[in-house]
């Protein structure tokens, strides 16, 4: 057997483990939080594509729990920042504090890490507060480190920021721009949950659960695995299928249909591409399969676009939502196939 074929094998069996241990999460983060399967599937792609998630919804939906329960599972440091519109840049990254020696009189600055500095970090509300501290979290969440007094200070390895936003009460809040929305890499919408799930979350509730949570994996094991999702092929006939839909839904580009240009203002860009090809990626491994499908595509579009495309004004009058465009667009896409489908798990498109 030669070295591509053993490395070959090995990450099947490894894609196969990671199956198996993503199940395993998923087990732990269902013992606390129900009917909400979906948004964990789309937390577990964020972590093994290395990226950041924003979670919506209203009040009362276990968003905070989630990622509280999730971050359990996995054996991560994690921290809660809680963003209300008093919150400072510093209290988010840390700052130089004055140290002085007792023994000699000898004085110094030392940096403080702030609560930044977790493999998890939860950004809860995250449209509370002004835009001078979410370009902090921009600086935190794009270049995986920390400036303060000249100094660049790492954050840990692995490092997400998954953020809440509560999409009714607007009167106080500061909109999240554009550009900071681009660094998530998904966008999850929380539902309501099915009415026989709503019934067994009250009866837990009498019950007074008590479920204990056991860590399925560390940061190591979580390193290892966004290593292997990296290595996860794409053949021709995906990317053709991908860029054929970033393409279309660009108003200003000859490949876009009319109800593009009619309802879309702006249209998601190369980073978007990035993205949807690297959730596809985690996609096809948390169902332990080698090679990504274009149905990886299509289910993953809008949660990796709908944060990503602004609207017209005739599309808001018209009561078109960003998720509606989408299918729409998905809809109209065609799908080029171009090459063997079946690619050699070496030969990797590096994002």
């Amino acid at each position: 057997m030669n070295s591509n074929a053993r490395e070959d094998l090995a990450d099947t069996v490894l894609l196969e483990k990671l199956r198996a241990d993503c199940q395993s999460v998923r087990k732990e983060v269902g013992k606390i939080v129900l009917g909400q399967d979906d948004v964990v599937d789309l937390l577990l792609i964020s972590v093994l594509a290395d990226g950041h998630a924003i979670l919506e919804g209203v009040p009362g939906l276990a968003k905070t729990l989630l990622v509280q329960t999730l971050s359990q599972s996995l054996s991560l440091t994690f921290a809660r920042i809680q963003f209300t519109p008093d919150l400072m840049p510093s209290d988010i990254t840390g700052t130089e504090v004055m140290f002085e020696d007792k023994a000699s009189g000898n004085r110094e600055f030392r940096f403080l890490s702030g609560p930044i500095f977790r493999n998890i970090v939860l950004a809860d509300e995250i449209n509370r507060t002004p835009p001078k501290t979410q370009a902090a979290l921009l600086e935190a969440m794009q270049e995986r480190q920390v400036s303060s007094a000249g100094t660049l200070h790492a954050l840990p390895k692995p490092f997400f920021v998954l953020a809440t936003q509560n999409p009714i009460e607007q009167e106080g809040t500061y909109p999240l721009p554009e550009a900071q929305l681009d660094r998530f890499l998904v966008k999850a919408v929380v539902h309501y949950p099915p009415r026989e799930i709503e019934r067994e979350i009250y009866k837990r509730v009498a019950g007074g659960g008590g479920e204990r949570l056991k860590a399925v994996l560390d940061a190591a094991q979580v390193i290892a695995y966004q290593q292997l999702v990296r290595r996860v092929p794409v053949n021709d006939t995906v990317l053709d299928f991908a860029v054929n839909l970033l393409r279309s839904m660009r108003p200003g580009g000859n490949e876009a249909p009319d109800f593009i240009r009619e309802y879309v203002q702006f249209g998601p860009g190369p980073r978007a591409g990035q993205a949807l090809i690297s959730c596809a990626r985690a996609k096809a491994a948390l169902a332990g399969r080698p090679e990504v499908d274009v149905d990886d595509l299509r289910s993953l579009a809008k949660p990796v676009l709908r944060h990503r495309i602004v609207l017209t004004f005739a599309a808001e009058a018209a009561s078109r939502t960003p998720d509606a465009i989408i299918d729409q667009a998905l809809a109209a896409t065609p799908l080029h196939a171009a090459g063997d489908a079946h690619v050699h798990l070496k030969q990797v498109l590096r994002s």
